[in-house]
């Protein structure tokens, strides 16, 4: 479980920063645009996509955070 909550909240940060970049770059870094699908079809993230993606990757970091207070 502990591995499993460690590889999620790492994609999920990545994810996350990679969504970071490409809104700061204009669109630029397009390399993983997982978070794209959610922020352009969820009706009340329009104009906020960095925001999202900056709590995206925070979220990541909190799971992987988790992940090190759960017992092997």
């Amino acid at each position: 479980m502990k591995r499993i909550l460690e590889v999620t909240g790492f994609l999920v940060m990545v994810f996350g920063v990679c969504g970071v970049l490409r809104e700061l770059t204009g669109g630029w870094f397009r390399l993983m645009g997982a978070t794209r699908l959610l922020t352009d079809h969820v009706w009340f993230l329009e104009g906020r996509e960095l925001f999202a993606n900056i709590v995206i990757a925070a979220l990541g970091l909190v799971i992987m955070v988790v992940s090190d207070r759960v017992r092997a």
